[in-house]
């Protein structure tokens, strides 16, 4: 597909506004069209586009409305099924790129794994995690070899309280799937895509113990959990361990894994966004340590200022547009699949159960 390619994009809130200052900043692509039922927060979208564009108060008005190349999905996560299945419906064949998590519910992952094997243009899931360059080095020393077999991942994320949003929608487990779907898919995502495996068995402890107690809305005091371990079996015999925590907002490294192996041990730190405070602003590493012989030997990797200071996530969006770019003309396949945000979920919506009825959940995908 030869040209410039033209966006829709439905959900103009936080991370909505996130794929526009990382499009504006992307050569060959724009957001030629919006849409979201919230008029401030449209209007706040349209501040960063470079030109005006048309805006609309729903998808469906979009959809019928503008000839579109690609569909970007950034609305709230209990959504996101409902709007697939309406663009399945028009039979328009767009490529999507649809934020995480990709659905709420169990019920929601059958049903829209059934209507998406009809549909005959690519979905790719927004796991932005994968996309941190930090990351990426460190999965590619992983799958070099450099740590032998991996045995342990541990996954450590300290960051801040969840922000506020339209209608504090992401303040419940109703809306959200909990939080350990809404944050930690895209550390189940990890997971999988290190490991190169499937998990047969999770087991969670969690609570909601400092964050939005003070917070009452109609009535209903927030229900999400902003502290817990998450402990997952791998078919394989690998273990991973997952640690997370909403009120650690002074940490300088927000995102801590290590995987290691037979052979020496791998790690990588990622700091927190240098718009959350100012003692931000640290390079990312990635640390070899092996066995024999012992010393670690450290790299720092830089991101452009300009990049990451655009977003949350150390401009991962950046270069996930440009690899998504490529789906969309034709040039490349999808990196993460319709399964791999649906399995992501299920992996969360298990370790909610696991922290609700303090048991383990067996948990077996099918390897095909």
């Amino acid at each position: 597909m030869a040209g410039e390619l033209r966006y829709g994009l439905v959900g103009a809130g936080t991370m909505g506004r996130e794929h526009i200052r990382y499009l504006e900043k992307l050569d060959g692509a724009r957001i030629a069209a919006i849409a979201d039922p919230h008029g401030p927060s449209l209007a706040e979208a349209g501040r960063f586009l470079a030109a005006d564009v048309p805006a609309y108060a729903s998808h469906g008005e979009m959809l019928a409305a503008e000839d579109l190349d690609a569909l970007i999905v950034a609305t709230p996560n209990d959504t996101h099924a409902r709007i697939l299945l309406d663009v399945f419906a028009t039979g328009a064949e767009l490529p999507i790129l649809v934020e995480k998590p990709l659905v709420t519910s169990a019920a929601d992952a059958e049903g829209l794994r059934a209507a998406a094997a009809g549909y005959g243009a690519p979905i790719w899931v927004a796991m932005e995690y994968r996309y941190m360059p930090p990351m990426q080095r460190f999965i590619d020393d992983v799958h070099a070899g450099r740590t032998g077999t991996p045995r342990m991942l541990a996954i450590t994320e300290h960051r801040f309280p969840f922000l506020q949003k339209v209608g504090n929608w992401n303040r419940y487990a109703a809306r959200t799937g909990g939080t350990l779907v809404e944050k930690a898919c895209h550390f189940f995502d990890l997971m999988r895509l290190i490991l190169r495996d499937e998990p047969i068995r999770i087991y969670a402890s969690g609570g909601a113990d400092v964050n939005h107690r003070d917070e009452d809305y109609d009535g209903h005091v927030p229900d999400i959990l902003d502290n817990a371990f998450v402990t997952v079996d791998f078919a394989g015999g690998a273990r991973a361990m997952l640690n997370l925590c909403m009120f650690a907002e002074g940490t300088q490294f927000q995102e801590h894994l290590s995987v290691t192996g037979d052979v020496a041990k791998v790690e990588v730190g990622v700091p927190v966004a240098s718009s959350h405070w100012g003692g931000a602003g640290a390079n990312s590493y990635v640390t070899l340590s092996p066995r024999d012989p012992q010393g670690p030997a450290t790299d720092e990797i830089a991101v452009d200022p300009e990049l990451e200071a655009a977003g949350g996530h150390y401009g991962s969006t950046f270069f996930e547009h440009q690899k998504f770019q490529q789906v969309v003309r034709g040039e490349a396949d999808v990196e993460v699949t319709l399964e791999d945000g649906l399995r992501a979920v299920l992996m969360g919506l298990a370790a909610e159960r696991s922290a609700a009825e303090h048991a383990p959940v067996d948990l077996r995908f099918a390897t095909n």
